[in-house]
């Protein structure tokens, strides 16, 4: 159940910034949160939920230089560790962890990212330092966070792959990636496409059964396999087998602990650097919704929906 009410007015304290809210990103997480099935963000219910949005900034507080009032900025800002969530007209947040929004995106398009595109990030270039020429795997890549690593990872001008189901090839197709049809045996892809000697990169956004393909998928010796859902218990001997690296992405950790912020606002900064040469750009569902449509649009995220779900506030 939703419910509204009204609050007062947040006021920023130091290093803060308060947004107006444009609009509010809804993610799978969100809708693990509601139903209480998400311990890992620590987010005690009642609360308001939402992690994304893009706005427009409304004040700041003492010692914020990097933004001014009427400011368009976007971010990942709260909806986990007892923070505010997103889904409400105003949000007090932790300047450094904001960017200047690009304007070849819209507010919509611009809090439909932080969360799928700092999630990329952070597996592509901090854990695994993708580079030119890189064999890079990334399992479902017309999810979310797929869709944002396979755009990062042909931004480093990097040799993409990308498993998706059957109707969602042409998605990463018209991207520049190679799509791999879900299912296909993993030494079958290996072989096609690697001539037998597995990926430089793979980045696992499924978890479970896919995590234990990657280990499997990637190349012997200088390989790196990423998960952001490698939660599970798994078999490490075939990533041993092969002389090869894991690295895990959780996300949440700088919302949670506080330490760390500042870095989610730098990956920012450069997804909108991305988003201003035409190399990112979320994959948005086709329905629209407002702030009294809240329930009906985590219900299709729920669900599973085709393309990022985006409430307007």
């Amino acid at each position: 159940m939703f419910l509204s009410r009204e609050m007062e007015k947040p006021i920023p304290k130091a290093n803060q910034v308060v947004v107006k809210i444009s609009h509010a990103g809804v993610n799978p997480l969100d809708t693990k949160i509601r139903s209480g099935k998400a311990a890992h963000a620590k987010q005690p219910l009642p609360a308001i939920l939402g992690m994304d949005m893009a706005g427009v900034v409304e004040c700041v507080g003492a010692d914020v230089r990097q933004f001014r009032p009427g400011d368009e900025v976007f971010g990942m800002v709260g909806g986990v560790g007892g923070l505010q969530g997103t889904l409400a007209e105003y949000i007090a947040v932790d300047a450094s962890l904001l960017a200047s929004k690009s304007e070849k995106l819209s507010m919509r398009e611009a809090a439909a990212l932080p969360l799928a595109t700092i999630t990329a990030w952070e597996g592509l270039i901090d854990r695994a330092d993708v580079k030119k020429d890189d064999r890079v795997l990334i399992h479902a890549g017309a999810g979310g966070i797929g869709y944002a690593a396979v755009q990062i990872a042909l931004s480093r001008s990097a040799k993409v792959f990308a498993t998706v189901s059957n109707d969602k090839r042409s998605l990463v197709e018209n991207l520049g990636a190679v799509a791999i049809e879900r299912g296909t045996p993993v030494q079958e892809y290996v072989d096609a496409h690697t001539d037998g000697a597995g990926f430089d990169i793979v980045y696992d956004t499924l978890g479970g059964p896919i995590l234990d393909e990657s280990f499997v998928a990637v190349k012997r010796y200088t390989g790196h396999a990423v998960s952001c859902l490698g939660w599970g218990t798994h078999a490490l001997a075939p990533l041993s087998f092969r002389g090869a690296t894991y690295s895990g992405v959780f996300t949440l950790l700088p919302l949670l602990t506080g330490i760390g912020r500042e870095h989610h606002g730098e990956i920012l900064k450069q997804i909108s650097d991305l988003a201003s040469n035409d190399q990112m750009k979320p994959l948005l569902a086709e329905q629209h919704f407002g702030s009294n449509q809240i329930a009906q649009a985590f219900d299709l995220v729920a669900n599973g929906s085709r393309g990022k779900v985006v409430v307007e506030i």
